[in-house]
């Protein structure tokens, strides 16, 4: 969290929006309100579509007002999630304010870029994988569908069911692998066992890979209890070996941990049998490490990055690997994305109880800001699948 400076005083609010107002009402796109603590309103409408607010802005305290002041993203998000700014209305249009505010943190992302050059690549990516995976699983599993897979579902139209659109997604990879029964299949991060689950049931022998302790016992536990073809081992998949060739590498949303494409390759043709075929699903931005500092701080921290189609591609280009398909999932995503924070939001009681107030508030921020990127384009997904020659 940052520190704040000294608060700004309570009779100084009105004026302080005026000038705010006067900032931002030529560019905002979403009509909104502001309500300070002391009884003080400001709507703000000029350039957006419509005149009557369709969300408010609650400015809870004095240090809620010095974040809006910065008119800076990440820490006005942090001001959310600390409760100095509440929300009344639709949370996606709260983060389609994006476009007014600024998100200029260079050393952080510097940080982020060179950290692992001085921790290693192993620890780096065993840290930022904890930070986002180590809560109870019972969490995630309080926003996602009874499949648990924590990547883009494929939906046949907009109003299917999110279980429904899950399972068809990992029909997909099962059979445009050509999976039979008693084929080995690497699964890359394993999540709550989406993969291995689905295909476990269908004879095939699943060896699934994680950094997260908490995946490792839940996953154990999955296969034991189900008596699935499957198993587990804590191990980064860039320093995998592995005792023999998989038929097939499945990668569902993963591939935003792992941006070194070269040795990522690499290890697809170590890893595979001639022929052997990978499926990868993944987030994508068109800029390397394109990803915003609130994600980088709080979600998804170190140097992960959202995929790059083009920069893989380019590193494929000089391999013998073949690409098969290439599929925009997008809207899918965005699908996806607005389901899971429909979920988180209809279970917010349970959540705040169980996990407190600001987990609650930075995974909101997160999945309806994440179904907004998806919505207006600023954010890609693909679907891809690969051959070993």
């Amino acid at each position: 969290m940052v520190t704040l400076a000294e608060p700004v005083p309570a009779l100084r609010s009105d004026a302080f929006l005026d000038s705010f107002k006067n900032r931002v009402s030529r560019d905002v796109q979403v009509p909104f309100e502001s309500c300070t603590w002391n009884g003080g309103k400001h709507t703000f409408t000029k350039g957006a579509a419509g005149g009557t607010p369709r969300l408010q802005i609650l400015i809870e305290n004095e240090q809620g007002l010095r974040a809006l002041r910065t008119l800076d993203e990440v820490h006005i998000c942090e001001a959310y999630m600390r409760g100095d700014i509440d929300i009344k209305g639709s949370v996606m249009d709260f983060v389609e304010l994006r476009s007014v505010l600024t998100d200029s943190h260079p050393l952080h992302r510097l940080w982020r870029r060179v950290a692992p050059l001085f921790v290693g690549r192993v620890t780096s990516d065993r840290q930022a994988i904890a930070s986002h995976y180590e809560f109870d699983s019972d969490f995630y599993l309080s926003f996602m569908d009874p499949t648990r897979c924590y990547s883009q579902a494929v939906f046949s139209w907009d109003g299917e069911s999110l279980e429904a659109a899950q399972r068809r997604k990992l029909e997909f990879a099962v059979a445009s692998c050509g999976l039979k029964p008693g084929d080995r299949v690497l699964d890359v991060g394993g999540g709550w066992g989406a993969f291995a689950e689905y295909a476990g049931r269908l004879g095939i022998n699943v060896t699934v890979l994680t950094l997260s302790q908490k995946s490792v016992d839940f996953l154990t536990s999955l296969i034991q209890t189900q008596n699935l073809p499957c198993s587990v081992e804590y191990a980064d998949f860039m320093d995998y070996a592995g005792s023999q060739d998989f038929d097939a590498i499945v990668v569902l949303g993963v591939m935003e941990h792992l941006p070194k494409y070269e040795g990522v390759l690499q290890q697809f043709l170590k890893l595979l049998k001639p022929g052997g075929r990978v499926y990868i699903d993944a987030s994508a931005a068109r800029k390397e490490y394109a990803k915003p500092t609130f994600i980088s701080r709080y979600v998804f921290p170190g140097d992960h990055s959202y995929f790059c189609l083009h920069t893989f591609l380019r590193a494929m280009s000089q391999t013998p690997m073949e690409v098969l398909s290439v599929m925009n999932d997008r809207h899918n995503y965005y699908l996806t994305c607005r389901n899971w924070a429909e979920n988180l939001d209809r279970n917010q009681d349970e959540i705040v109880r169980r996990w407190g107030e600001g987990l609650y508030r930075k995974f909101r921020l997160y999945l309806w800001g994440s179904a907004a990127a998806f919505l207006n384009g600023s954010m890609d997904a693909y679907r891809l699948l690969l051959k070993k020659p």
